[in-house]
Formats: structure tokens, C-alpha cells, sequence
């Protein structure tokens, strides 16, 4: 329970003591929101490093390069694996001038460690999803199970529960489960996932080929 509060702790910032919401705009992780400036978190040249080094990290979207996913590394409290955003990708945007839209961050995903603990994980976030079922009342909640598309196998999986908002942004939390043999050749880790996402990156992550 403990380690359930810290989470729900580091999701969390009310701005009004009602505990029912209909949008992201309050919600955090690790400190992190929507529409908050990347800047505030990197310098702009490391920005640029980075988003050169994930190239192609979508390469089963339909736009694999509109958006670029930045890893701020693990040293964070309770998502221990990491903490990603996800901003317009300067490189193929070139026609973005403001520095503002430039580096909004539009994502926020982190992600706690379950590695060989597939039960412990979905275990973590049917707790949190039940909770996340009273907070939001009016959002379209959908469960999904899938093969996950990183793996050529057909071996790994995703297991999620995902809340829908009118305004088109979304909240998830799954567990990824990766075969064993897989998982050690990449040198993953595996466990549970919770993100915040924009309406326009919402859009563009469920845009597959």
C-alpha cells in the first residue's frame, strides 16, 4: 500500500480539493506535466542529440517521425526505469519558429521495473486503475491485450487499461511482459508503464501502418 501512495503521490497535483477530473492539465509525473518546456529539463543541444540518436524509434506508425521520444534518464524516485516525453520532432518540423512549441512536452511516460513478475505488475496496476476509475468518471475506459510490435516473435506481450478523454488526451497504465530470450538480447526491462498523453499524440501513436 505504501509503495501504491508514492506512486499515486508522483502522478498527482490537485489544483482544487475535488477529487474527480475530466483533463490532464493537473496531472504529473515525477513532477513532469503536459505543456511543460523540455528546456527546463535539458539544454537544447543535448535535445538535439538525443532526438538524433532515437531515429526511427516508430517505425510501425504511420508518421514514425513526427514526434520524437526523449529519455530524462533513471534517476527518479519511483520510476526507476525512466522517465520519457515525447515533443515535435525539430527535424522534420523545420517550419516550427517558436522555441515554446518547439520544446513543449506533449507525453510524459514513466516506468517501475517487474522483471520475471509479470502477476506482481498487473497486480500494481489494477490497483491503480481502480482508482483511476473513481478519479475519472466520464472517461472511456478500455482494456487491451496484444502481442507487442517490438518483438518479431509474437512472444511479448502488452496488457493495459486505458482512459480516453473527451478532449482526445489519455491516460494508460499496462504491463509488458517480453519473452525471456528477447528481453536478454536487447537488455531490457520489463514491468509497469503509466503515461500521459496529449490529444495530438494520442492521435499520432494510434496511427499504425
Amino acid at each position: 500500500m505504501k509503495k501504491l501512495l508514492i506512486l499515486l503521490f508522483s502522478l498527482f497535483f490537485f489544483s482544487s480539493p475535488s477529487v474527480i477530473a475530466d483533463d490532464i492539465s493537473d496531472f504529473q509525473i515525477e513532477g513532469i506535466k503536459i505543456g511543460d518546456s523540455l528546456l527546463d529539463y535539458m539544454t537544447k543541444d543535448k535535445i538535439l542529440e538525443k532526438i538524433e540518436s532515437n531515429k526511427e524509434m516508430f517505425p510501425w506508425l504511420n508518421e514514425p517521425n513526427k514526434y520524437a521520444q526523449i529519455s530524462l534518464g533513471k534517476d527518479f524516485p519511483v520510476y526507476v526505469d525512466g522517465v520519457s516525453v515525447l515533443i515535435k520532432n525539430n527535424s522534420t518540423n523545420k517550419y516550427l519558429t517558436d522555441i515554446n512549441e518547439k520544446y513543449t512536452i506533449l507525453f510524459v511516460g514513466g516506468r517501475i521495473p517487474y522483471n520475471e513478475d509479470f502477476d506482481g505488475c498487473i497486480k500494481e496496476r489494477d490497483q491503480i486503475t481502480k482508482i483511476f476509475s473513481g478519479m475519472f468518471p466520464n472517461a472511456k475506459k478500455t482494456e487491451s491485450f496484444f502481442n507487442h510490435s517490438v518483438d518479431p516473435s509474437g512472444n511479448s506481450i502488452v496488457d493495459g487499461v486505458y482512459f480516453d478523454f473527451d478532449s482526445g488526451a489519455d491516460i494508460d497504465a499496462y504491463c509488458t511482459n517480453f519473452d525471456e530470450t528477447f528481453r536478454s538480447k536487447k537488455n531490457w526491462s520489463e514491468g509497469l508503464n503509466v503515461s500521459i498523453s496529449s490529444a495530438e499524440t494520442t492521435s499520432w501513436m494510434r496511427d499504425y501502418k
